[in-house]
C-alpha cells in the first residue's frame, strides 16, 4: 500500500513549529495509513516574508520527490545519492536559513509526508505495520528526512561540484556518523574524507559501512588534538555568488537527468586537501572497526549504494543552467 499523499500542497513553503508536529504526529501518520490534518497544520504555521516567496516555491521540490519514488521505487536507499544535489539546488538558501528546523518540518508534515514514510518507513512485522521514525518528520539536521539530504549537499559539494555528495550518499554511514561530526564543517577535512571514501568504495573491500564509521571516529578524536584547519587552510567562500545563485533560483528548472550546479562560491584548493590525505589514510588503517548495532533512525540499508551509473542515470558533469528537464 502507497503512502497517503497530501491533497492539496501550499505553493509556498512555511515555518511549522516543533510543538505542532509533535500534536499532530500519529502513528497512522507515521505508518502511511493517515495523511497529516493539513489545515489544523496550516493553522499552526508562520508566513516568510512576501519578499522572498519566488524562491520558496513547493512546486519544483514536489516535482523532484514526485520523480524519486517513481526513478527509484525498487530502491528507495539510492533515492539519496539522486536527490540530495537537487534538493539542495531547488531549495536555494544560507545555512542560517537552513539550520531553521520550522522549514524542514513544513515539508515534512504538509508538503511531502508521502515521501517521508516512503523513503525511511520500516518494515511490517507480524506484531505490526512499519513505521517512519518521528525523528525523520522532525529532527536534528542530520537525521530528518530532508534536512540530512541538504546538509549533506551542503557539506560535502566542492563549490559548484556535486560529485563529492553523491560518494558521500553510496555509504549510508556517511550521512548517518560522519555528517553528525564538527570537523565536516572545514571543507578540506570533508573533501578528504571524502577522497578516503573513494578509495574504499574503490578497493572493493567487506562491510565499508564499519569501516567508514571507525574512521569516522578515529578523525574526529584526532581532530580533538589537531588543528585541521592550521594543516590545511581553508579560504572563505564567496558570499556575494552565493546570494546571486540563490536568488537566480526561482528562474532555474532542475534537471532530472545530469547534476545541477552550485554556487561558484569557491572550491576546496587540491593543495589543502592534499596536506590532509596522508594522515588521514594513516587513520583510516590504524582505526579499530567494530559491528554497530543500527538504531531506530539508522536505515537497514545495505552500507554501500551503487554508482549513479548503475542505476542508469548520467551524472557525469553538472548542466548548465539552461539545459531543459527531461
Amino acid at each position: 500500500m502507497s503512502p497517503v499523499a497530501p491533497v492539496e500542497i501550499p505553493p509556498v513553503f512555511a515555518l511549522l513549529s516543533d510543538a505542532a508536529v509533535t500534536e499532530y504526529l500519529g502513528r497512522g501518520i507515521q505508518s502511511g495509513l493517515e495523511s497529516p490534518p493539513q489545515v489544523a497544520l496550516a493553522r499552526a504555521c508562520v508566513a516568510y516574508d512576501d519578499r522572498t516567496a519566488e524562491r520558496r516555491r513547493t512546486a519544483p521540490v514536489r516535482e523532484l520527490l514526485d520523480e524519486a519514488m517513481r526513478r527509484f521505487a525498487t530502491d528507495k536507499y539510492a533515492a539519496d545519492g539522486w536527490l540530495a544535489p537537487r534538493l539542495h539546488a531547488a531549495l536555494r538558501m544560507t545555512r542560517a536559513e537552513a539550520a531553521d528546523r520550522r522549514l524542514w518540518n513544513h515539508l515534512a508534515m504538509i508538503v511531502a509526508p508521502d515521501y517521508v514514510v516512503w523513503r525511511h518507513k520500516g518494515a511490517d512485522t507480524a506484531e505490526g505495520r512499519g513505521i517512519a521514525q518521528a525523528a525523520r518528520f522532525s529532527g536534528i539536521h542530520y537525521t530528518q528526512a530532508f534536512s540530512r539530504l541538504w546538509w549533506a549537499a551542503e557539506l560535502f559539494r566542492d563549490g559548484p561540484d556535486y560529485r563529492p555528495v553523491l560518494t558521500a550518499c553510496r555509504v549510508q554511514d556517511v550521512l548517518n556518523t560522519t555528517m553528525r561530526l564538527d570537523i565536516v564543517d572545514h571543507r578540506p577535512t570533508a573533501q578528504a574524507v571524502i577522497r578516503v571514501v573513494e578509495g574504499l568504495l574503490e578497493s572493493g573491500v567487506p562491510r565499508v559501512g564499519d569501516r567508514v564509521n571507525a574512521f569516522s571516529a578515529a578523525v574526529n578524536a584526532a581532530g580533538s588534538t589537531l588543528m585541521y584547519d592550521v594543516l590545511a587552510e581553508d579560504t572563505e567562500p564567496d558570499v556575494d555568488e552565493l546570494y546571486d545563485w540563490i536568488e537566480a533560483g526561482a528562474s532555474v528548472a532542475v534537471d532530472f537527468e545530469r547534476l545541477p550546479e552550485g554556487p561558484h562560491d569557491g572550491g576546496v584548493g587540491v593543495g589543502a586537501v592534499d596536506a590532509l590525505l596522508p594522515l588521514f589514510e594513516k587513520l583510516r588503517a590504524e582505526a579499530p572497526m567494530r559491528r554497530r548495532k543500527i538504531t531506530a533512525v539508522e536505515d537497514e540499508a545495505e552500507d554501500t549504494i551503487p554508482a549513479p551509473g548503475a542505476v542508469g542515470v548520467s551524472l557525469e558533469k553538472p548542466s548548465d543552467s539552461s539545459s531543459p528537464r527531461s
